[in-house]
């Protein structure tokens, strides 16, 4: 069973006189499951503070839920996709549940590298659901941070995938430096470069 939301007040600068209309609340979580499998699940839920009717459709009551969907996707520890599940309780037309059988074209795919690019080829478009397609972007990040891995023994030539994908982990940043040396100033090969030896750091261009 799904867990219930939580709501932290974050420290926010106080904000000018206003009216609070529509709240959307997601969660990722991950489990790691008795057979050596990876549950990593997400949650999405859209609630208004007023009555809502879309014409044709039906009358929404504050805090009834308009969109209510969760996604439970199984990966191995390569991070492939095994399984997938999916639930949309509350939806806002009686045609959005015809997204979820698409979503199994997901299986096979790595939550790695081209993920989003596997969700846009899938489920792109007309093809899925705009909310499930969220959900399943950030879920690489939830698996990432599920899995233990283990910090390169300077035997691969290969990063971690997160690193120089924000400015915290900047290949040429402190942070790669100090917990992954041997990848700090890393560039990576060029694309005619097929050999296997590793790639030399990119020499330090100081600033003129």
């Amino acid at each position: 069973m799904l867990t219930p939301f939580r709501s932290p007040e974050l420290p926010l600068p106080p904000p000018a006189p206003r009216a609070h209309l529509h709240t959307r609340k997601v969660e990722f979580r991950g489990y790691q499951r008795d057979d050596g499998l990876w549950d990593i699940e997400a949650e999405l839920r859209d609630t208004k503070t007023r009555l809502m009717s879309i014409a044709g459709e039906r009358t929404w009551q504050p805090g009834e839920p308009i969109h209510d969907m969760a996604i439970r996707v199984t990966i191995d520890s390569a991070m492939v996709v095994r399984d997938i599940a999916v639930a949309m309780d509350g939806v806002p037309h009686a045609e959005c549940p015809q997204a979820q059988a698409p979503m199994h074209k997901m299986i096979g795919c790595t939550m790695g590298r081209g993920w989003r690019k596997a969700i846009e080829h899938n489920l792109g478009g007309v093809r899925g659901c705009t909310h499930l397609r969220e959900l399943l972007f950030n879920m690489a990040t939830a698996a990432f941070q599920t899995l233990p891995f283990d910090k390169p023994d300077g035997h691969t030539n290969t990063p971690p995938p997160h690193l120089g994908q924000c400015m915290t982990w900047d290949f040429n940043g402190p942070v790669v430096e100090r917990h992954h040396p041997v990848f700090f100033r890393w560039q990576p090969k060029p694309k005619s470069d097929t050999s296997d030896a590793p790639t030399s750091p990119a020499p330090l261009v100081q600033p003129g």
